[in-house]
């Protein structure tokens, strides 16, 4: 959803929305530059009308953060919420207006401002109504109506889905949903040839929000039609059907959450989120292991098991070796990943309190398949145009990931759900053991799972515990770069994140200054001082140090003199190609004309002049500095 930043929760025993205040617009003049007039007056009464980052307005506050652009925008602790249009008159179902949804691969959460002295500048927030358990307006399809307590869904043509509001990441947990509308009934004035239907489940945040549960590997499926389970496209026969005025209970069991490896950054269990002002980000998408275990799935002329495709190519255009000069090699796809599970999990229905026994067992991972290394290059790659955020897909674990509650209908199917902890057909304390068909399991009074009434609160703990950890690191990392800044400017070097100065234009006589070499020594009996250095050889022949001038050229920083000896190198290469191709021209020339002189091919004559040539090229550039890497071709 879009960000809408936090302030104290609203206070609903005030009045509902205060009237707006009215500003006195005077009345255009009535002259020849009416319409002049007439603009500068609307000016006026448009920049005269407080917005809600005016200090005119009520709930606005100054913020002294570190780059906080709104400094006068109102904080909130739970957004504003949607905008509810009834379908129709005296219609408890709506539309949401005034609302980021969950579509066109990229996902929304809401998001206000951080408190004052913050250095990132929004965090999690809650999104209205907040406290309990219900529909997320964001993770839904469009075309599924909802109650404003979103307590309530209703469906149109055609199977679409909704999510709720909080994952299941680990544990044992129940949810009941009541079926107002289902099984195959038919309104009264309705003239459609299929009626209403309802499938319920539990399904991953990679699962299609317009298409039913259990379509792909992301979510699994009680139909009502016929009781069957399905997942993948696949129905079998599971249970009874259920229909109109009937109570499903949903119950999943996840083992402990896998905690991420330490010694291995590429681990998808680690945390990484994605934080703007509108907290938007990419949605997982769906992985290609999964896409090929669909199609397999689909054809029934091949096995269920997640394979590649046949080896075997047809003899087509796009398979035959291209012939050119510019051909390259074929780069083989990655190999298929095998899908991970989650050992010991499973699902369970209830219907109107009778179980239904194990629908499905070891569920799919809901974490994201490890990256590989050609997925990282590209990815590292891309980068962010100016003024334009470019998101990519995130291979970690955003703190959203797991199973959420799974609700899709069809043709006007309607149902109200219950996250407990009054539910209208209680299951047993211990649901294990009813599943496993243990006879004790009757008589154990301590419950053995959680309603999902009290996920809602352990969840958005999980999210501030995550904005706090990602705050503290943010002002760790400040800390690490004003004090290397500090350290680098002490010792007169450029501070980190400071763009490097402009190079500045110097007159051509002193661009590449020439090192005076020293001449030869002479050979003497004995050095006149024993702490005098010897003279250099001639391959090691170094410039002579000059005392700075008072006023000269502005010293060239280490990028520039690396710049700039790397274009000399170019330059002069390309004169020794040239000055040998000369060299050639001329000996082809002499013989031709029945000279009888020529250049041997491999003399003395072309060796003094390579050696003059090397000697010539270290007089024109500068000399490298002791802890410089230079090209050993060329020095």
């Amino acid at each position: 959803m879009i960000a809408r930043e936090a302030s104290s929760p609203p206070d609903n025993s005030a009045a509902s929305t205060p009237a707006p205040p009215t500003y006195n617009t005077p009345p255009p003049p009535n002259n020849r530059k009416r319409k002049h007039a007439a603009i500068s007056v609307a000016t006026t009464a448009t920049a005269s009308s407080p917005a809600p980052s005016d200090l005119g307005f009520p709930g606005a506050q100054a913020t002294e953060g570190s780059g906080v652009v709104s400094a006068l925008r109102p904080r909130r602790t739970v957004s504003l919420g949607p905008t509810f249009v009834p379908t129709s008159e005296g219609s408890i179902y709506h539309t949401t207006d005034q609302i980021a949804l969950n579509r066109l691969n990229f996902r929304y959460v809401p998001a206000g401002l951080a408190e004052p002295g913050s250095i990132l500048q929004f965090r999690t927030i809650e999104s209205k109504p907040h406290g309990y358990v219900r529909v997320s307006w964001e993770d839904r399809s469009p075309f599924l109506k909802v109650t404003t307590d979103g307590l309530g869904l209703c469906g149109e043509k055609g199977f679409r889905s909704a999510r709720l509001n909080v994952p299941v990441r680990e544990g044992k947990w129940y949810v009941e949903i009541k079926v107002e509308h289902g099984g195959g009934a038919k309104a009264s004035d309705s003239q459609a040839k299929e009626g209403a239907h309802v499938r319920l489940g539990w399904g991953r945040r990679e699962a299609n929000l317009n298409c039913p549960a259990g379509l792909d590997g992301y979510s699994y499926g009680y139909i009502d039609k016929n009781g069957h389970k399905v997942t993948l496209s696949r129905p079998r026969p599971y249970g009874n059907s259920f229909g109109t005025g009937d109570v499903i209970g949903m119950y999943i069991s996840l083992p402990p959450k896998r905690k991420p490896r330490a010694n291995d950054s590429h681990d998808p269990a680690h945390i990484k989120r994605e934080r703007q002002e509108y907290f938007e980000s990419i949605e997982y998408a769906q992985s290609k292991e999964m896409i090929a275990l669909m199609e397999s799935a689909t054809n029934k002329s091949k096995d269920t098991a997640s394979v590649p495709s046949s080896a075997k190519k047809s003899a087509t255009i796009k398979n035959v070796p291209e012939r050119g000069r510019g051909s390259k090699p074929v780069v083989e796809p990655a190999p298929l990943q095998s899908l991970p599970v989650l050992r010991g999990s499973h699902i369970a229905y209830f219907v109107n309190g009778v179980p239904q026994g194990i629908a499905f067992q070891d569920l799919y991972d809901y974490l994201q398949l490890r990256s590989v290394p050609s997925t990282r290059k590209d990815r590292s790659r891309r980068r962010a145009r100016e003024g334009v955020i470019e998101h990519i897909e995130n291979p970690f674990d955003d703190g959203w990931l797991g199973y959420y509650p799974f609700i899709s209908l069809f043709n006007g199917a309607r149902v109200h759900i219950n996250a407990g902890p009054d539910f209208e057909f209680p299951p047993p304390a211990d649901i294990e053991g009813v599943l496993a068909g243990d006879p004790d399991s009757a008589d154990t009074k301590t419950r053995t799972w959680r309603p999902l009434c009290e996920r809602y609160a352990e969840f958005m703990e999980e999210q501030w515990a995550l904005d706090e950890l990602e705050e503290a690191e943010a002002k760790q990392n400040a800390q690490h770069l004003k004090d290397v800044g500090e350290t680098k400017k002490g010792r007169g070097l450029r501070p980190p994140n400071k763009p490097p100065k402009p190079p500045q234009s110097r007159p051509k006589s002193q661009d590449h200054p020439k090192p005076k070499v020293p001449p030869e020594p002479k050979p003497s009996p004995a050095p006149s001082a024993p702490s005098a250095p010897s003279a250099p050889s001639a391959p090691e022949l170094q410039p002579q140090t000059q005392p700075p001038a008072a006023e000269g050229p502005p010293q060239m920083t280490e990028a520039e003199r690396k710049v700039t000896e790397r274009r000399e190198r170019k330059r002069e290469k390309l004169r020794l190609r040239q000055l040998e191709e000369e060299q050639k021209l001329a000996a082809a020339s002499l013989s031709a004309s029945g000279s009888t002189f020529a250049y041997p091919e491999a003399g003395p004559a072309p060796t003094i002049i390579m050696e003059e040539y090397a000697f010539k090229n270290s007089e024109h550039s500068p000399a490298p500095a002791a802890d410089v890497t230079m090209d050993q071709d060329f020095y």
